[in-house]
């Protein structure tokens, strides 16, 4: 069940050269109005190199990933933990190739990623179907459109 008021420890880490990355403070929001539980959690904003090996090392996937997410579970009594990293270098080229505003997509693979962390997930249709509109629903409160048709 969600909290309706969950408390969040949030750290913001950029290991990336990229330009035009999202502030602390977007971050911040982003993550905030996709938590449903009380959290700590680490975002870290990483190249691609950072990216493949982490996909490499701990899914066994050798392509650089938009996003990935690691759930800790609850950390402690009613706190979820977990880290959330952001490949620049591929947020850029699909916002680019996809033609949308490039924090737009930053938020929505924050977004993403948080929901994750949270036991969301999109392998089953049925499962994706209420993951998506999840995420449609909050990038709406930042006048996002629909990432999955625009």
């Amino acid at each position: 069940m969600a909290d309706p008021d969950p408390e969040l420890r949030l750290a913001v880490q950029f290991a990336s050269e990229a330009n035009d990355l999202p502030t602390r403070a977007q971050v911040r929001r982003w993550v905030a109005a996709a938590l449903e539980h009380n959290a700590e959690i680490t975002v870290r904003i990483v190249d691609a190199d950072e990216a493949q090996a982490l996909n490499q090392d701990y899914r066994d996937k050798a392509y650089v990933p938009n996003v990935l997410t690691f759930e800790y579970g609850e950390i402690s009594p009613g706190v979820l933990g977990g880290d959330v990293v952001v490949c620049a270098p591929v947020v850029e080229r699909e916002a680019r190739g996809q033609g949308k505003p490039l924090k737009d997509h930053y938020a929505h693979m924050t977004v993403h990623g948080v929901l994750h962390l949270q036991g969301y997930d999109h392998i089953d249709p049925a499962e994706a179907d209420i993951m998506e509109s999840r995420e449609i629903a909050i990038l709406k409160r930042f006048h996002i459109p629909n990432p999955y048709t625009s």
